[in-house]
Order: C-alpha cells, then structure tokens, then sequence
C-alpha cells in the first residue's frame, strides 16, 4: 500500500472511528494498524488529529514566556557578537555583554535573560545555528634534531598553577602546503586557559621564537613549562637555549609522535580562535603578518579572554564501558586569574580596570573591520 492509498484509507475510516464506541475503535485501530504496518502510538495519533494530513496536533499548554522578540532580537545579537558560543558558554557570557548591549530592555526580559536555561536557548537558536563545516590541511612537519634533548610531557607539570603553556601552529595554506604563506602561533594556559596567537611569516625558528617572546610578554603570570608537537618549528637549539637560560628555567616538553590529544587544550584553541576568525583562505602575502598581529595582540586577544567563557573539566571517571566527563561552570580566562590566589595583585588590579574600560560590542566592531581590511589583500 502506497502513501497515497494510507491516507485515503485514513480518512475513511477516521470518521467512523471517532463515533464508534470503545470496543468498536479497538478493533478499527487493529485493523488500522494491521493495513498499514503503523506503531500503535503513531495509529492513535493519526486516528485522533481532526486535521487533513499526518500532522500532529499542536503541542498542548501555553506559549514560552521566553519566545518575544525584544528576547530573541537581544540573544540573537550577543549570539552572533560572541562569535557563535555554544549555550552553556553563552549563558555565562549574557552577564557580560548585557550591560554593554545598546538597545533598550525591560526589566522583565533581563530578568528572563537572567535565568534562562542553556536548553531554552538552544531553542530559540535552533533556526539559526550556523550549519558549515571545513577541513583544513596539516602542516606538522617532525623535526627529529633534538627529541633526546626534550623530554615527553608526562603529566609531571602541577597545571593547578597558572603558566604551564601548550603551542601549536596553523597553516594558513588554503588548498596547498606548497610555496611561502603566514602560520598563526597559538599559545594557552592550561590552568586559566588564557589564550595569546601571533602570526608569522613561514615557521622559521627566528620568526616563532620571536612571537613566543612577545607573548611572554603580554601574559600576566610568568611562564614555567612550555609544551608543543614535535614540530620542526619548535624543537630548535634556539629555543632549548632560550628557555634554559631564563632567570626562572622553563621546563620545555614535547607531546608523543602522533598523538595529537596530548596537546588537546591548544588543539581546540586552533579551531575556536584562529579558524573561526580567518578560516580557510591562503594568506601569501607577506604584509599580511603585521595587520594580523595587530589584531591578535589588541582587540582579539581583549576579546577572547575577557568576554567568552570557557570549560574545563572537572572530572572523568570509567563507567562499565563509557567515560563519564563533568565540565565545570563556563568562566573567563580574565576571570580566572582574578580568583587564582597565585597570581601577583598588580597584575589583578591592572585586569580589573582593563576589564572595566572594555566594551564586547565595540571590540567586535573593531574586529570587524580589521578582518575587512585583512581579507582586501587576499582577493
């Protein structure tokens, strides 16, 4: 029986089904699913909607108390100021960005702003959600020089404190590893997950450790273990020499060959930082390395460490045969480093007035529009 004999054969009956009595709709919904091969539940369905067609009746009680549009207008424009952060980091982050949000509200949609659920807002964006995704290429390239000289990472680091840094580099490429084109530097704290890029024009060792200076720089804590892949960028004598004659020696790990999950923290930081603000494009021109740091270094790094939430895990445990994983309450990298107790007060109080002068909305504005002038010198 094909669709259209089901409905037809639907309609038929339908009628003489709501009349009949108990004993007689029992046997019209056995016949009825007998013909056409339906679930009980689905027949029922069927047989009670007093609408033409397969379409279930409406959803019994009253509207959402959320679903008016000066809610939805507000959470749609700090969705897509934030950069698209999921519900749960997106519910930690509407504390930050409403008292910067330029429209007016009343006071029973902040309230409601307030106290809605992840779920609720995963509702209402739900028609919305951006649906691209895109592969990009690796360009890890083993430098075997001096694997003896730096030792696997093997957990011996107390990433309870902050300055235990994982590093990794993205390729800029496009479609190609061939030729000369701009690497982005990744740089982040294990303990508040404070997150710095830099850009650098191909992935010499001069070039890299040049940029892991200048984000010593801007950290506030100092730096005391320093982790990256096995790539040829990083396993120089440069570096090793560097990080052995600090004032305070940095411990310089490697992850395993092939596994890269030992560098999971940065890993993720690849994607949420660099390839959600500059995609997939080649980037061959070398004027692109100064406005690309100008970016990083200013309103990208403000951006990203005062006003999106992170998570970090909180616990994993084996359950028969599935890892159970908690995630801890979605908190800034900024906010982070005001609640460690080992971070100096001069650095705290110099994050707490730069949090104060900073407005989200207008950074990415900023943003915006330094990504405008970047993309001009690709096309």
């Amino acid at each position: 029986m094909g669709k259209r004999e089901r409905r037809a054969y639907l309609e038929a009956i339908r009628a003489r089904y709501r009349r009949a009595s108990k004993a007689g709709k029992t046997a019209i919904l056995n016949e009825f699913c007998a013909v056409c091969g339906y679930h009980r539940k689905y027949a029922l369905k069927l047989l009670g909607n007093r609408r033409r067609g397969y379409k279930a009746a409406h959803k019994p009680g009253s509207a959402s108390r959320h679903d008016t549009p000066e809610l939805l207008d507000a959470l749609r424009a700090i969705w897509m100021a934030s950069d698209q952060l999921c519900s749960k980091r997106l519910k930690a982050a509407l504390p930050l960005w409403l008292p910067h949000y330029d429209r007016p509200l009343s006071q029973e949609t902040r309230d409601l702003l307030d106290t809605i659920s992840a779920a609720t807002i995963d509702r209402l964006l739900k028609s919305i959600r951006a649906k691209a995704k895109r592969k990009g290429l690796s360009g890890t390239k083993p430098g075997t020089l001096l694997k003896k000289h730096i030792p696997i990472q093997a957990g011996v680091w107390d990433v309870a404190q902050p300055g235990f840094i994982e590093a990794d580099t993205v390729a800029h490429c496009g479609d190609s590893l061939a030729g000369d084109f701009v690497w982005s530097l990744t740089m982040t704290d294990i303990c508040t997950t404070w997150t710095e890029c830099r850009a650098t024009w191909n992935k010499g060792s001069d070039g890299v450790m040049k940029q892991i200076k200048a984000v010593q720089k801007t950290l506030p804590f100092t730096v005391r273990g320093f982790d990256c892949d096995n790539g040829s960028e990083f396993l120089t004598w440069h570096l090793l020499r560097y990080f052995q004659s600090c004032k305070q020696p940095i411990q310089f790990t490697r992850s395993r060959p092939y596994h890269s999950n030992d560098n999971a923290h940065v890993e993720q930081k690849n994607w949420s930082c660099v390839r959600q603000l500059f995609g997939y494009d080649r980037f061959g021109d070398p004027k692109l390395v100064r406005l690309m740091n100008d970016l990083y270094t200013n309103e990208f790094s403000l951006f990203t460490n005062f006003f999106c939430p992170t998570q970090k895990l909180a616990s994993k445990a084996r359950e028969g045969s599935k890892w159970v994983r908690k995630h801890g309450k979605p908190v800034t990298p900024a906010q982070r480093v005001l609640d460690h107790p080992d971070i100096p007060e001069s650095a705290k109080k110099k994050i707490s007035a730069q949090m104060k002068s900073l407005n989200p909305f207008l950074l990415q504005k900023q943003i915006q529009r330094k990504l405008i002038a970047i993309f001009k010198l690709i096309r």
